[in-house]
């Protein structure tokens, strides 16, 4: 009887997107970062600015609204596309998020992560859309994830740098930088090869 062979999962490159504009902003990043680096199976491997940014509702910018401090971290996992989604959405859960019926789609959060990229996916349904619909226009996405990954290119959109050159809506350089679990602060980092693998 042959030994049941396991099924080698894929390595993918992963693009996380990180925002809060509620309580301690900068907090609430580096919590979910810290869940992040922790989650088996995702090794982070970069980690942007940080990027101040007014917050959108469905009729454009809210003014009246706290702003948003926004960051980006690349990295690679061996996760499905769902099981990753699961994995943030906890982590957003630990942060304060409440989700359901209580949520408003364009509201205020503790903490949003937004699964951006997960390599060359292509994917649209009820659950999850690959890559993230609406990164291609927002610069609060595309300004950090150049920081990290100057020559990114968006599955589907074209490189980061063009859409960046595009967008229009306005962010401002946060003087922050996010403590990356044993790095300190994290300005556009990237890890060292010895950090875990997924």
């Amino acid at each position: 009887m042959r030994p049941r062979q396991e099924r080698v999962r894929p390595v993918r490159h992963v693009v996380l997107a990180l925002g809060s504009n509620l309580g301690d902003r900068l907090a609430h990043l580096e919590e979910a970062l810290r869940a992040l680096a922790t989650t088996p199976g995702l090794r982070i491997e970069a980690v942007s600015k940080v990027v101040e940014s007014p917050a959108w509702k469905p009729g454009g910018v809210d003014e009246d609204a706290p702003g948003y401090l926004n960051a980006v971290v690349t990295g690679s996992t061996v996760l499905e596309p769902d099981d990753l989604l699961a994995a943030t959405a906890a982590i957003e859960s630990a942060g304060g998020r409440i989700r359901g019926e209580g949520e408003e789609r364009w509201g205020d959060r503790t903490l949003d992560i937004d699964v951006i990229a997960v390599g060359g996916v292509l994917r649209d349904d009820a659950h999850l859309t690959l890559p993230h619909p609406r990164a291609a226009e927002r610069a609060f996405v595309l300004e950090p994830w150049l920081d990290v990954e100057p020559a990114a290119v968006l599955p589907g959109a074209g490189p980061v740098a063009a859409l960046r050159a595009r967008a229009t809506d306005r962010v401002t350089d946060h003087p922050a930088g996010l403590t990356w679990p044993g790095r300190g602060s994290a300005r556009g980092s990237t890890a060292d090869p010895e950090s875990r693998t997924p």
